[in-house]
């Protein structure tokens, strides 16, 4: 049962917001900011795939491949946005329930 002021809907909502912060409200500083690096990691590298793919749309290509390396970068941080935002969740309200 949670006998502190910490709630874990507040946990969860928070790492909704954005990834990690639910993780910092629990006190576990380490995997917070672990979770908001990569986090900041997969948001950077999804705007670099959506630049390429951009680019290739308007037929200003820098190399040719432009166009396959944005899309499979494309998805790969689609898919690791997604996991890690579901994983922040769970583990935010998981870890909060414990305490």
């Amino acid at each position: 049962m949670n006998t502190n002021n910490f709630h874990p809907g507040t946990a969860a909502v928070l790492s909704f917001i954005f990834n990690g912060l639910g993780q910092l409200y629990n006190g576990q500083l380490f995997k917070g900011l672990a979770i908001i690096f990569f986090s900041f990691i997969n948001i950077l590298t999804f705007l670099i795939a959506s630049i390429f793919i951009g680019f290739w749309l308007l037929g200003k290509t820098v190399f040719a491949n432009a166009l396959g390396w944005g899309i499979s970068l494309f998805f790969i941080s689609l898919i690791s946005i997604a996991l890690l935002g579901i994983y922040s969740i769970v583990d935010a309200y998981r870890t909060c329930a414990k305490k």
